[in-house]
């Protein structure tokens, strides 16, 4: 019996003495064999990943600029199995890569791992540094990660790639999330002894014009930074098309580095953000009453300066009583009192049926994640006084994006378009709004607003627009904050519109009416289109002399 004892302990002891062997040449004398063929595995990998498409802007002439590319960063990263002294170089690696120092010293301290990344897209300056160290286990490699040319700009439309877990790569917001699967394509994998190659990712192209967005970012930024205001958005569209050309927001965020901005920054405000439109409104009641026969231009009504509905008293902004007026004046004036008539003359039903006709209180259908759809519940089964505010864009949410299609489909005849982001998407009409002699008229209303309150004139051109202020919700305690959401909304030239530009303003210093703070900026980025554009003049007559 006791022989059997002895046998088992030599057994033992004989098989715990080979793994110490084995231990021992895998980690000491074919460690370097091990480490290069871990990094051997990793480069085939590699070689396996397919490559993310690219994402394009365009210009006039169908240029094809490159939004979001592929680029090689240096990546730093350590194999702990080679390090002797996680705690020194812990030490010196820390203040280098930004990391806490007991954080790598556990990260380091690791004896089986040959892989911990410390730095995904090193600059000069880390490298240089890391290398100067010369410690061994800590490596550079050159990897691929998703490169933003442009920086901020246009950066919640695109988005963001990151990086998960397992290796891969997954579009976050925006185009980048939208068309992962296309832009993404399939990586390639290891059957038996037979490679399948990977297939790449298409690119995605879209109409947004690059010179047209450049502009608008820098009309932007200098607006919010004049007027103090919390951000905002500038939309252009093409009417005919429904093609986005332009579409800016604030505040935004650099996509290629993502992790130092707040997350509320990433959401796209032009859909991803309603808010009440308020006088920009006014001329989709006007449509509405027009269309139906109820009213025209020259209908009249007095203007008293208030009115009550339901216990409900409301002026127009200016706190006057104006008279006998015209729709036209009413446009012109921007009266609330007028828009309030218009939407009781034609009824609640009719007025209601255009707003859906408009496209409000659905999705657009736009190639973007997250759209919302509005809130026009006050005009499906509101109070009278919810109709009453309604006509002038208050207690109804709206995105910009919605309010740019339903202008465009004043500008373009009647027509309300899907809207598209992508090359080679055929125009779509959702249905016809309005007859094309209605929106002639309310176009000619428009104008004649535009050069009765000369802000937003442009020399030799006829420029159909209207200004809105509406006051932001105080959704804590109801009713209405002291802020305010300026909004600029027009096309030009009015005869034959080459575009429809919105501005939109969020919350600046001291409430000022959009005629102060967004009609210049308006009229700025709508003549340097014009421009851009070379589209010929539609009004001679109203070149300002020198």
């Amino acid at each position: 019996m006791r022989w059997k004892l002895w046998f088992i302990r030599v057994a033992f002891s004989l098989t715990f003495f080979g793994l110490l062997v084995n231990l021992y040449n895998i980690q000491i004398r074919h460690s370097a064999y091990y480490v290069n063929k871990a990094d051997a595995q990793q480069q085939a990998l590699d070689n396996l990943s397919a490559s993310r498409g690219g994402i394009y802007f365009t210009d006039k002439n169908n240029t094809a600029i490159p939004a979001v590319l592929n680029r090689e960063y240096p990546t730093i990263y350590a194999v702990p199995k080679e390090i002797k002294d996680p705690k020194t170089a812990a030490h010196l690696l820390a203040p280098i890569v930004g990391k806490e120092e007991s954080v790598l010293t556990k990260a380091l301290g690791h004896p089986n791992d040959l892989y911990e990344l410390l730095v995904a897209k090193g600059t000069d300056q880390q490298v240089n540094q890391v290398q100067a160290l010369a410690i061994k286990g800590v490596y550079v490699r050159q990897a691929t990660f998703r490169y933003y040319p442009f920086g901020t700009v246009a950066s919640q439309l695109l988005g963001y790639v990151t990086q998960q877990q397992d290796g891969t790569s997954k579009g976050t917001y925006g185009l980048e999330a939208q068309f992962d699967d296309v832009l993404a394509g399939k990586d390639g994998y290891v059957a038996g002894s037979t490679i399948f190659k990977p297939q790449n990712g298409r690119d995605v192209h879209t109409t947004i014009d690059w010179t047209i967005q450049g502009q608008a970012e820098n009309v932007l930024a200098r607006l919010i930074d004049k007027w103090h205001a919390t951000g905002g958005s500038v939309l252009v569209q093409d009417p005919y098309t429904g093609n986005i050309l332009a579409m800016a927001s604030s505040p935004n965020f650099d996509p290629n580095n993502y992790g130092a901005a707040h997350i509320s920054s990433f959401m796209n405000p032009t859909v991803e953000l309603v808010y009440e439109p308020g006088s920009i409104f006014k001329p989709l009641t006007m449509t509405a009453g027009i269309d139906t026969g109820k009213i025209t231009p020259a209908t009249t009504y007095v203007d008293t300066g208030s009115i009550t509905i339901g216990g409900h008293t409301i002026h127009d902004w200016d706190l006057k009583a104006h008279g006998l007026t015209t729709m036209k004046g009413v446009i012109e004036q921007s009266l609330n009192l007028g828009t309030i008539f218009a939407e009781k003359t034609m009824g609640d039903a009719i007025f209601r049926d255009y707003v859906q006709r408009f496209g409000l209180g659905e999705k657009t259908g736009i190639t973007l994640p997250g759209e919302l759809r509005g809130d026009i519940r006050h005009v499906v089964s509101g109070r009278a006084v919810d109709y009453a505010t309604a006509s002038f864009g208050q207690g109804i949410t709206v995105t910009p994006l919605q309010m740019i299609g339903a202008f465009s489909a004043i500008a373009n005849g009647g027509l309300l378009m899907q809207p598209h982001l992508i090359v080679g998407e055929q125009p779509q009409v959702v249905r016809r709004v309005a007859s094309e002699d209605t929106t002639k008229q309310v176009v000619d209303m428009m104008v004649s607003a535009v050069n009765k309150n000369i802000l937003a004139k442009v020399d030799s051109y006829n420029i159909a627009a209207k200004s809105g202020t509406a006051y932001v919700p105080d959704f804590v305690h109801g009713g209405y904050t002291a802020d305010v959401v300026d909004t600029f909304m027009g096309f030009a030239p009015a005869s034959h519109p080459k575009f429809v530009l919105m501005v939109k303003l969020d919350k600046p210093l001291h409430a000022p009416l959009s005629g102060e703070a967004v009609v210049p900026a308006w009229q700025q980025l709508a003549s340097f289109i014009l421009n851009y554009y070379q589209v010929p003049p539609d009004a001679l007559s109203t070149i300002t002399q020198p």
